[in-house]
């Protein structure tokens, strides 16, 4: 999916073609092509190999990136993606490095996806910026019998690297793909300041189930430092104070403002000039609608200018679920990523209709929906 979503991108498969043919492999081929993850265009990327493979250990790999005729840099990337790759194996099972044995054709898919996609990061000349990454649950079969997800390896090689879980029953970062990221990214982040200008998609073969199986790679140029927080801001917020306005006027503008849009929106109270008790009525908005959302914030108010701050958000990723309790169905809002123990808040409506309905109190319902979800979504 790497070396799919950077040739999507503009890297020449030739590229990839001219660093695999160096390399002494035999009955290997590639195969891209176009393809889908969802409603999203895509490509993919196959590697085909024709006839047994020997088990080739670590040792043996790394002296054949050594001697390969690839370009220094390509060969650099490539061994160094590979010793993490076998250090995270060799510490899953207890043995030497040198002792490690990457299996048959797992061995070729590895050497083409990691030797294929250094020469993509090498072709770019790139800094390497990688968002958090979703890990699955779950089960695999493999040589080894079954591992637990994330596979044992991935875990290990991802050491540093923050992550965070998906809630799917799926293998969403092999071992392969966590030795990529861990060893060519120089830094993680939700998206970085820049301004975007190729964007190339991976295809995966899985289905999963809420998601599409797709890799996003984007080039782009590093935001101006002069600019960088105007660049870097996604959100704004809309304040302005007030000293002649009633709290019923100010819920009611409170309202009005969450109703157009606004992510948020309060009023905090504040002392002004000459002694004055007043409010500031506060909005935070995406920065798409700042403007809008400042032009409701006059209108509602009784202040005749407002301030726009540009502000960064950073937020959990969220999902609904809905969970089957002893007092019945309940939604549940679960906030998860790098950021500690997913935050489960079950819906307050639902929950204080299924209260009524069994004769007990609201926070029963709550305690009963967030038991449920911890038992059955955390996992």
């Amino acid at each position: 999916m790497t070396i799919a979503a950077l040739v999507d991108l503009g890297v020449p498969l030739s590229v990839v073609e001219e660093a695999i043919a160096v390399l002494p492999l035999s009955g290997v081929s590639l195969r891209l092509e176009a393809s889908h993850a969802g409603a999203i265009g895509a490509s993919r990327f196959d590697v085909l190999v024709d006839g047994a493979q020997p088990e080739r250990p670590y040792a043996e790999i790394d002296a054949m990136l050594a001697a390969a005729s690839l370009p220094p840099r390509v060969a650099t990337l490539s061994r160094a993606v590979f010793r993490r790759l076998g250090e995270a194996e060799a510490e899953v099972h207890r043995i030497p490095l040198d002792e490690v044995h990457f299996h048959e054709v797992g061995a070729v898919d590895a050497i083409v996806d990691i030797v294929g996609a250094a020469a993509c990061f090498a072709y770019l000349a790139a800094d390497v910026v990688s968002s958090p990454l979703p890990l699955g649950r779950g089960f695999v079969t493999c040589r080894h019998g079954v591992l637990p997800l994330p596979a044992p390896a991935a875990a290990v090689a991802l050491r540093g690297v923050p992550t965070y879980g998906a809630g799917i029953e799926a293998e969403l970062v092999t071992p392969t793909g966590a030795a990529i990221v861990a060893t060519l990214a120089t830094r993680f982040e939700q998206w970085p300041a820049m301004s975007p200008e190729r964007i190339g998609w991976g295809a995966g073969t899985s289905l999963l189930p809420d998601r599409p199986n797709a890799l996003r790679a984007v080039l782009g140029s590093p935001a101006e430092a002069g600019s960088a927080l105007d660049d870097q801001a996604s959100h704004v917020v809309i304040e302005a104070n007030v000293d002649d306005m009633t709290g019923e006027a100010a819920g009611h503008a409170i309202a009005v403002l969450l109703a157009a849009g606004a992510l948020d929106a309060w009023a905090s109270p504040v002392v002004m000039k000459k002694g004055r008790p007043g409010l500031v009525v506060s909005a935070l908005a995406r920065a798409p609608d700042a403007e809008r959302v400042a032009g409701l914030l006059l209108r509602e108010t009784t202040s005749i200018g407002v301030r726009l701050v540009p502000a960064r958000r950073i937020e959990r990723p969220r999902a609904m679920h809905t969970v089957t309790t002893r007092f019945g169905e309940i939604p549940v809002k679960v906030s998860s990523g790098p950021y500690g123990a997913p935050v489960m808040k079950p819906e307050f409506d639902a929950c204080a209709a299924a209260a009524e309905r069994a004769g007990v109190p609201v926070r029963v319902v709550i305690e009963d929906a967030v038991a449920v979800a911890r038992a059955t979504l955390a996992g």
